[in-house]
């Protein structure tokens, strides 16, 4: 499904759209304002530890469940 997504005359219209909604002066600022973000998330995953301990579920939420 994705893989049509990425054809390149699928980017073309993607990116002429993205230029009429945003126009010619905000586009360029868009992208980088999204780079940045990418950026800051994917610092931020490699700096933060993941916890995988699973906690029991208590009684009451069983209670809930069944």
């Amino acid at each position: 499904m994705l893989e049509d997504l990425f054809q390149p005359m699928h980017l073309l219209v993607i990116f002429a759209i993205a230029l009429l909604v945003f126009g010619p002066k905000k586009l360029p600022e868009l992208g980088k304002g999204i780079g940045e973000g990418i950026r800051g998330f994917k610092s931020a995953m490699r700096e933060a530890p993941v916890e995988t301990e699973v906690k029991p579920a208590d009684k009451t939420s069983q209670k809930l469940s069944s």
